[in-house]
């Protein structure tokens, strides 16, 4: 007799990928300066920790907020009391003026069309729930970020259809492409229910041009779809001229109040542009009433503290400062990734040209054996487990192209990140000594604890002496 459900044994999950893998891995030997200099550093999360300085300053500078009091008086009793699916009003109005902010004031936004959820992977879920039936498909420019095959296929039973990239072009959307994915999915037997992208996209670090929001508006258009727009790393973009919103793009065209004006739907943090994934602030944002409402009610599920809205509202409200931060992150993500591209380059490895996000599309295909998968997740496991790099690699973001790997840059102190590209450095002057591409990955790790190379380990020892 069976126990337990289906979904205990169900695949979606993606956990396998070598997307997670990788983080076991990094979990089981973290790179520390001191107590483990040989260890595995982290590339492959995507969080941003180079400005949390500023936000330190801010919480030292403003005590009440953090204690929970308005005008010197204590709120703590108000605040543990109440949760109201909507959220708390204050906090709305500031999150929808930071978000206009972000947009150069472009556009503007209702907070009655925003809707809170614990972070975006919640978001994105509840928009599956309410946009499409189990077995119904969204189409998805690859590469996409491999966490999507969790937040919008395990519980919602969403099938996801890609739509192809090339780096040909710089993996931008085609419309070509769009009808490829339509005419796939509809041979599959599939529903198409809409389009998800990132922008700025995770993982290449660009964002999306006006010339691609505009086929995407024409297509979901043309097919009758939605259209469900990431925007979390809206503030990460080192050159904010550079960045189109969705709601931007509709507006310049004159389509407010148009059918295709209620399937477009927006899904925002502040997991990435402030630094604060612990806090889990998403939002999804909607003119269709019909989600909206549906989203509040789902919203149940995974609610944010009102002391967190709280607090959140009181450093939004701070104008001067929010000014102040974004300013002052994007200057230092572009300092910070210039030196990762550097430290690259240095390597003879190159990187797709990007502008936004906290990682870079790095291009080892020339490091491979063979144009293949196989020939990647070997390279993967060797960067991994004997350089000492938790790096994503392309497959597991559905890249169509082997040989593609996203790293991020914000999550380490600089000390670490030329660490890293040391590693990488004497790994590649390796392979390019090596008489024999062939016989050099043959010597690919074929055993999860195989320790790090022997100059890993010989840098790791310099590396701490230096330190010290």
């Amino acid at each position: 007799m069976k126990m337990l459900s289906r979904k205990t044994s169900c695949d979606s999950h993606g956990q396998d990928s070598s997307y997670f893998l990788g983080w076991q891995e990094y979990e089981k030997n973290p790179y520390d300066a001191v107590q483990n200099p040989s260890g595995i550093i982290q590339m492959g999360l995507a969080e941003n920790q180079l400005s949390f300085d500023l936000l330190e300053s801010w919480i030292a500078e403003n005590p009440d907020a953090v204690g929970l009091k308005r005008n010197g008086e204590s709120i703590f009793k108000e605040l543990a009391l109440f949760q109201d699916y909507h959220g708390l009003p204050a906090f709305k109005n500031e999150l929808v003026d930071f978000m206009s902010k972000i947009r150069r004031n472009k556009v503007k936004f209702d907070p009655k069309k925003l809707v809170l959820n614990a972070g975006a992977t919640s978001a994105n879920e509840t928009l599956m729930f309410c946009l499409a039936d189990p077995g119904d498909a969204f189409l998805l420019p690859v590469p996409y970020y491999p966490g999507f095959d969790r937040d919008l296929k395990w519980r919602t039973g969403v099938e996801i259809v890609p739509i192809q990239c090339s780096s040909s072009n710089g993996f931008k959307i085609t419309a070509p492409a769009l009808e490829e994915a339509y005419m796939q999915a509809q041979n599959l037997g599939l529903k198409v229910k809409g389009v998800l992208i990132t922008n700025p996209s995770n993982p290449l670090g660009t964002t999306t041009t006006r010339s691609e929001l505009n086929d995407l508006i024409d297509f979901i258009a043309a097919k009758g779809i939605h259209m469900v727009c990431d925007e979390i790393y809206s503030g990460t973009v080192f050159d904010s001229s550079s960045f189109v919103s969705i709601t931007e793009a509709l507006t310049d065209r004159k389509l407010e109040y148009t059918q295709v004006w209620n399937r477009i739907h927006i899904v925002y943090s502040l997991s990435k542009d402030l630094g604060l994934p612990g806090f889990r602030v998403g939002m999804i944002y909607s003119n269709n009433e019909t989600v909206v409402s549906a989203a509040i009610k789902m919203s149940s599920f995974g609610l944010v503290s009102s002391q967190t809205q709280y607090l959140l509202s009181r450093i939004l409200s701070d104008k001067k400062f929010t000014s102040k931060y974004l300013k002052t992150n994007q200057k230092r993500l572009r300092k910070r990734k210039e030196l990762l591209v550097s430290g690259l380059k240095n390597a003879d490895i190159k990187c797709l040209k990007s502008n936004a996000g906290l990682f870079v599309w790095v291009d080892m295909r020339h490091l491979l054996i063979s144009d293949t998968f196989e020939a990647e997740k070997e390279l993967w496991k060797r960067i991994l487990f004997e350089v000492g790099l938790n790096v994503s690699p392309g497959s597991s973001c559905h890249c169509s192209e082997p040989g593609w790997f996203r790293m991020c840059f914000a999550n380490m102190s600089v000390e670490t990140l030329k660490i890293a590209m040391q590693r990488i450095k004497a790994f590649t002057d390796y392979v390019s000594s090596a008489s024999d591409k062939r016989k050099h990955l043959a010597l690919v790790c074929n055993s999860k604890t195989r320790s790090l190379a022997k100059w890993v380990c010989q840098l790791a020892s310099s590396d701490r002496e230096r330190d010290r």
